[in-house]
């Protein structure tokens, strides 16, 4: 049975190792999983919908999808988990009949990451989400349906931005949502706050930080998305401070693993613990 990340570009990805060794560890005991392999594919954007036809019709169950892919992939389903809908992106897909159904684990991954590296709960907690693109989304979502203290949200395009904030205003429930301009200090925002990158800007040594840590005052913790590399300049940044911080590895894993959740139906929390140490090997923690 096969699994496949796509994404552009998706040299970086340990998803493979991480998944792999989940599968081979469910093989030891259930022999349905023992032909199940997990793949990477590059794919560019505008050869997405064709190389999920192809997928499809060589009989992969599922796929998960990484930048630039997640809102794209919206149009290219026929049809939307709630928490997918509410996200207006998708990472995860699950062959259902002759169509992809599209999932976001994301916000789910991101909440067990912040938990498990941070000791902080989303409900009650105010939040920055830095970004507004796919990984943003599922996260805002998430966040809100939690019930955080408030949500900022910092994007560099303000078009981006005002598209995300139209988009969760509907879901707010009450919770204050609101913009912040790049390079500004937010307005009305209290102490306690997490941080939560969602942009890209990391990956690459060169990266510059997404946003300047000491314009927000009383920060309680920082999380980066990103995982590889281990340490951007956003962590650095926060260590100076002595903010406590932690990267993306948590979220990658459990977002993962809600992923193979719904591919097997093994709970998540049976299989994070394999797939954080693959991963973990794999990026040489």
């Amino acid at each position: 049975m096969g699994l496949a990340v796509i994404g552009h570009p998706v040299g970086h990805s340990v998803s493979p190792q991480m998944h792999n060794a989940a599968l081979a560890e469910l093989a030891r005991t259930d022999v349905r999983f023992a032909g199940w392999r997990y793949h990477a594919f590059d794919i560019e954007p505008d050869r997405l919908p064709a190389a999920l036809d192809l997928i499809r019709g060589r009989g992969f169950r599922g796929v998960n999808l990484t930048v630039p892919h997640k809102v794209l992939a919206v149009g290219l389903v026929s049809g939307l988990d709630p928490g997918a809908l509410e996200a207006g992106a998708v990472n995860t897909l699950l062959l259902e009949g002759a169509g992809w159904r599209g999932f976001n684990t994301d916000g789910y991954g991101v909440a067990a990451g912040v938990l498990e590296d941070l000791g902080i709960g989303l409900k009650g907690t105010p939040v920055v989400i830095l970004g507004a693109g796919g990984a943003a989304r599922g996260v805002a979502v998430e966040c809100l349906r939690a019930g955080c203290a408030g949500l900022w949200v910092q994007n560099r395009t303000r078009a981006n931005l005002d598209s995300l904030l139209a988009h969760l205003t509907p879901l707010a429930r009450g919770i204050a949502v609101r913009g912040i301009e790049a390079g500004h200090p937010p307005e009305g925002f209290p102490a306690g706050a997490v941080v939560i990158n969602a942009t890209s800007a990391g990956l690459k040594a060169a990266d510059p930080a997404p946003a300047d840590l000491s314009r927000f005052a009383g920060v309680a913790a920082v999380y980066d998305m990103i995982y590889n590399p281990p340490l951007t300049r956003l962590l650095i940044q926060a260590r100076e401070l002595g903010i406590p911080c932690a990267n993306g590895l948590g979220m990658l894993v459990h977002q993962g693993a809600k992923a193979l959740e719904i591919w097997t139906g093994v709970p998540a929390p049976r299989t994070a613990p394999v797939m954080r140490a693959a991963a973990a090997k794999a990026l040489g923690y």
